[in-house]
């Protein structure tokens, strides 16, 4: 009788386990558990990483504008959508909204978009491997950015998205930095590794406290704040990367906080859509960039006594539901209600993060899934410069 008595208390304990791990939202994510992200991009990262090694580093002192208000080491961009008016040809340009001028100034925002290609791919390669060719050309590239003074960039962003004949730089500019989120991640996991001395961690974290001290306290800083759109969620993706990396309680939680009461309230429609994202010309790449950008506060902020992932509005909006709005648009891009984009459109979808992270955090295996399917890596700088995420071995085990 005793194994009978046994096994009819194994099946009530178990049947108690499932009902309690589901009560909590938890035994989705252990669907999860049987995908190994570092050995399904194993081969990706390294393939990259082996070229970057052949590639030095870039900065922005190798290039300077005409237009811009700045010296030498201060980052320069101008307006994309703004052109010259053809009925004042020197005059105050004008703006022709999701249409890229070809003739503006991107040499800057090149550099930095190499940046973030080239060191999140070898501290990657790196965490695979632990080889220290990788890690000692990643803290080269690091050490030329935000260390040497011959050829460091200044931590603002004072005179980015520059309008000619308007303005010298606007707060909209700080969307440009968003491409050191995933450097300050890598500077993160580099810590563990013998290229990157304690001298120049506290030169880089020096560096990222005064950027992130500028853009909290200055007029662009604070403007860019107060943004509605993907450029808020942005300035609170940023802020939030960059207070993890430099150990920053306070704004940590001011970035909780402000995820809460402004990007959740402002951006999310009941149903899930972006309504200002769909207001532009570009709403399918639009909504997509928004969306990665609050997935990856989320991967950044949630704690297991404060999980984003699961926070939800009273009238149920939150970032779970603007994952179930997007994503059969992203598995079939056909069903799209709005109109195309009116440039790029063709290049989207990508291997969006927000895939990745919702699906290991909600427990939704068809998320990753479909993640797994999609293109990583693009030539197109449109597409570079939107897909700021691109070393998930970084970011989840």
């Amino acid at each position: 009788m005793k194994p009978q008595r046994s096994t009819k208390l194994t099946k009530v304990f178990i049947k108690w386990f499932v009902l309690v791990v589901l009560s909590c939202g938890c035994l989705p994510c252990l669907a999860q558990s049987d995908f190994n992200v570092a050995k399904f991009d194993r081969a990706r990262v390294l393939k990259s990483a082996n070229q970057y090694l052949k590639e030095a580093p870039l900065t922005i002192t190798a290039s300077r504008s005409p237009r811009s208000a700045g010296g030498v080491h201060d980052f320069f961009s101008e307006g994309d959508y703004w052109w010259p008016d053809p009925q004042n040809p020197d005059g105050p340009y004008i703006q022709r909204d999701g249409m890229s001028n070809p003739n503006n100034f991107v040499d800057h925002r090149r550099y930095l978009m190499r940046l973030s290609v080239q060191v999140p791919a070898l501290v990657a390669a790196w965490k695979l491997t632990k080889d220290e060719r990788y890690a000692n050309h990643a803290v080269k590239h690091l050490r030329a950015w935000f260390i040497d003074e011959q050829t460091r960039m200044n931590p603002n962003l004072q005179y980015a998205q520059a309008i000619h004949g308007r303005f010298t730089g606007r707060g909209i500019g700080i969307i440009d930095t968003i491409h050191l989120v995933e450097v300050a991640r890598a500077i993160e996991v580099l810590k563990d590794s013998r290229a990157l001395t304690m001298t120049d961690l506290g030169a880089l974290v020096k560096w990222f406290s005064d950027y992130v001290e500028w853009m909290t306290t200055s007029k662009n800083g604070i403007d860019e704040r107060e943004a509605k759109n993907n450029h808020g969620t942005c300035w609170v993706m940023q802020v939030a990367a960059f207070a993890s990396l430099t150990r920053n309680r306070e704004l940590l939680a001011y970035c909780r906080e402000r995820f809460k009461t402004r990007l959740v309230p402002n951006q999310i429609a009941v149903d899930g859509r972006f309504p200002e994202e769909l207001r532009r010309t570009k709403p399918y790449g639009y909504s997509l960039f928004n969306l990665d950008a609050l997935a990856t506060v989320c991967q950044i902020l949630s704690t297991p006594q404060d999980n984003l992932w699961n926070f939800s509005l009273a009238d149920g909006r939150s970032v779970a539901r603007a994952m179930q709005y997007m994503y059969p648009y992203i598995k079939d891009k056909k069903t799209w209600p709005l109109q195309p984009d009116v440039m790029y459109d063709a290049a989207w979808p990508m291997r969006h993060i927000s895939l990745l992270f919702a699906g290991r955090a909600l427990g939704r295996r068809e998320y990753v899934e479909l993640w797994k399917t999609l293109t990583a890596d693009s030539s197109v700088d449109e597409v570079v410069r939107n897909l700021f995420i691109r070393q998930p071995v970084l970011w989840v085990e």
